[in-house]
């Protein structure tokens, strides 16, 4: 067994092979705090929770960073346009993302430090920096001289000759345009903290490599991030990290955008869906569904088509989970090992689409089971199943969606009532012959989004495809 996975920094799909036998760390960078998550920025935590959860069944023992930068210049300039404290700004949306990776069923993560808290740790390491020639000071900032470092864009491969390396106002005195920023010198109205060059607060690329340092060591396994991130923080980050004197991260898995018409979801094209909204209108195991099993590395169009039809296959899945348990009982466990060919796509760069595909076999084939009354495959398949919805976050019979509780769980027994009552007006027009109504009655529900099934226990019900 050999996981393997793409590493943006070789350009290939790689073995992976840990540092630590049995072991794996990986550091996520997690959310800017500047505003409330929409699903493009959900969709690397689901990714990576997908990961983080099959090196735990592969056996590993993981260590899971996933920062919060909580102070940058977005969050400032809300700040001041809101009339509110930065700091207020900022932990009002860290709780926003963090309920929404709850919501959608993410593993919390072993460490989640913010930015803020580690000011010492930057300072420290801008000090060795400064000493070992890889950065100066000017005019209460400190710049990171890119020339002095061999090996700079090597993850991005870019040239540093054509470099436009992205610049904020009161970034002066450096010595060459494409110098980053560090440290950023206070200015009228900002935080600030105090470091031997003067006030000022940190940039966003040191930040991470701080805290990577702090949690991870001098080297880890996996740093991931949206394709966004690769330049320019990845690769700064990088020449921070080196010139430090560590090795960093030894694979970088990236991965891609939610779009719209063509276009990266993000709050300034204000073309973004937010995941408290969403979840409003979908049931958060389906907007999962729809978000997680996409490979990681292919951009989803967002489109209301494209989560009905997710909503729909989700559904079918659902449905023999609920035929199985309904028929043979709720104790059937998840099988203690998934089947063969959901494991090898899940070992091939994280292939959770041919491993979905596996999922939806195993579906079919334990409704012929249901259909013959074979229960002895029915429950197997079943049981197949669940350790594979186990797998991608998925499973409907786990705790966590037992009910989905906020979405409405409170209201499923009055909503049963009332569409109970509708069936039992249909069993007595079918009793009578009357099938002209109850053909009526089964259409109304229809259009309500039920679906309506005879069955031999009687007519069951089901969310259907909007």
């Amino acid at each position: 067994m050999t996981i393997r996975l793409y590493d943006t920094s070789a350009r290939k799909i790689r073995d992976f092979i840990p540092l630590k036998p049995g072991c794996v760390s990986i550091y996520l960078c997690g959310a800017t705090v500047q505003a409330a998550p929409h699903i493009g920025h959900i969709r690397s935590g689901l990714n990576f929770d997908v990961l983080r959860r099959w090196f735990e069944y592969r056996g590993y023992e993981v260590t899971f960073v996933r920062n919060v930068t909580d102070i940058d210049d977005k969050i400032i300039k809300k700040a001041a346009e809101q009339n509110r404290p930065w700091w207020a700004i900022g932990y009002e949306n860290e709780r926003a993302f963090n309920d929404g990776y709850r919501a959608l069923g993410c593993l919390p993560p072993t460490y989640e430090p913010r930015a803020t808290g580690h000011v010492t740790e930057m300072v420290e390491m801008m000090e060795r920096l400064i000493e070992r020639g890889h950065a100066y000071a000017a005019d209460g900032n400190v710049y990171f001289d890119v020339r002095s470092l061999p090996g700079y864009l090597s993850l991005s491969k870019q040239d540093l000759d054509d470099l436009r390396q992205p610049s904020e106002e009161g970034e002066t005195g450096k010595r060459d345009p494409r110098d980053f920023a560090l440290w950023k010198a206070a200015k009228p109205g900002e935080p600030t903290w105090a470091t031997p060059w003067g006030r000022g607060r940190p940039g966003w690329h040191l930040e991470c490599s701080a805290m990577a340092h702090k949690y991870l060591g001098s080297v880890f396994d996996i740093h991931g991030g949206g394709i966004d991130l690769i330049f320019p923080h990845h690769e700064n980050e990088i020449a921070q990290a080196r010139g430090y004197g560590d090795e960093f991260a030894r694979y970088w898995v990236h991965n891609a955008w939610v779009t719209m018409s063509g276009e990266k979801m993000s709050k300034s094209l204000g073309n973004s869906v937010l995941v408290s909204e969403m979840i409003r209108r979908w049931r958060p195991i389906v907007l999962r569904y729809y978000l997680a099993t996409p490979h990681y590395r292919s951009m989803i169009e967002y489109s209301e088509e494209s989560l009905r039809e997710a909503e729909a296959a989700f559904a079918r899945i659902e449905g023999f989970v609920q035929r199985v348990t309904e028929k043979y009982g709720k104790d059937i466990e998840p099988a203690a090992e998934v089947p063969p060919a959901f494991a090898e796509a899940m070992d091939d760069d994280l292939g959770v689409p041919q491993a979905l595909a596996v999922v939806h076999t195993a579906v079919r084939q334990g409704n012929s089971a249901l259909a013959a009354d074979d229960k002895e495959a029915a429950v197997a398949r079943l049981a197949e199943v669940r350790a594979m919805l186990g797998v991608l976050g998925l499973d409907p019979l786990d705790e966590h969606w037992s009910g989905e509780g906020e979405r409405g769980e409170d209201l499923h027994g009055v909503v049963d009532t009332l569409v109970r009552m509708v069936l039992d007006q249909r069993e007595a027009a079918r009793a009578r012959k009357d099938w002209a109504t109850a053909d009526a009655l089964r259409d109304q529900l229809n259009q309500a989004g039920l679906v309506i099934e005879d069955s031999p226990q009687g007519p069951r019900w089901s969310l259907g495809s909007r």
